[in-house]
């Protein structure tokens, strides 16, 4: 275990050193992401100005949501950017490369990428944790451990999606398809849902995990939130892991040994 860890943390401290080659670029990126964050939430923010509460949410909710999900994605790009791009790296026969190492497959192939944009994703959770209204240093801590889990179960979902290429053979179309589900139901109240629709949001496409439970837990501590969080992430992980080494077995060689960085 330990070893497994100063292997990412080599790696994660290669990718950003490669990020930072040119810092203009990666700066701007960053920036860049934080002002279409912005801009993107002011649908919600005139949306509340005409309706003050819908089903018990108010815009200041929506702000602690968003800010978890766009903390949460940005986490999963900045630490295992090919989370997003798993599909095209197994139908490419990409995956020899990591195969041929003695590192843990799935692992290595995730990490080896940053999103730069990432940055700005994550920085920008905080700022809109921050213009909430609700922000508690402890309640900081909160939001800082819900972003942990959101990643953690968004991270186990685009493994999910995206290991059904070795079966599809093909998988590109449906990872965006599910990508924007995911997000888009994590930024809506969870209120607004029936008991079907949540159970969905639950346990299919678990944009719940993502926004609306650990919004809830960032406003108010509870043992049993934590320890759903706890379970969906432990759980949604472990499926993807073994859904990923599952599809392992049919996975055809592209004979593509070839550097990554």
């Amino acid at each position: 275990m330990i070893r497994e860890l100063k292997f990412l943390l080599s790696l994660w401290k290669t990718n950003l050193a490669a990020a930072m080659e040119y810092r203009a670029t990666f700066i701007t990126q960053s920036l860049g992401m934080i002002l279409n964050d912005g801009v993107y939430f002011l649908v919600w923010v005139i949306f509340f100005d005409r309706f003050k509460d819908v089903r018990g949410w108010e815009l200041a909710d929506m702000f602690i949501v968003f800010g978890i999900a766009a903390s949460a994605f940005g986490l999963v790009g900045m630490l295992f950017g090919n989370a997003f791009n798993l599909s095209e790296i197994i139908t490419g026969g990409r995956l020899d490369y990591y195969l041929s190492l003695p590192r843990p497959t799935l692992l290595h192939a995730l990490a080896s990428r940053v999103v730069p944009s990432g940055f700005g994703d994550f920085l920008y959770g905080f700022i809109s944790y921050a213009a909430s209204g609700q922000f508690t240093w402890d309640g900081l801590a909160r939001f800082v451990l819900a972003v942990l889990l959101a990643a953690a179960v968004f991270t186990a979902f685009l493994i999910i999606v995206q290991s059904l290429t070795f079966w599809m053979g093909t998988g590109g179309t449906f990872t965006m398809l599910a990508i924007n589900a995911m997000l888009t139901f994590a930024l809506y109240p969870i209120t607004l849902f029936n008991q079907a629709a949540r159970v969905v949001l639950f346990l299919v496409v678990p944009a719940a995990f993502m926004g609306a439970v650990p919004a809830g837990f960032v406003k108010a501590f509870s043992w049993s939130t934590l320890g759903l969080m706890t379970l969906a992430a432990a759980g949604f992980l472990a499926a993807a892991i073994l859904l990923f080494h599952l599809g392992l077995r049919r996975y055809e060689s592209g004979s593509a040994i070839q550097t990554e960085v």
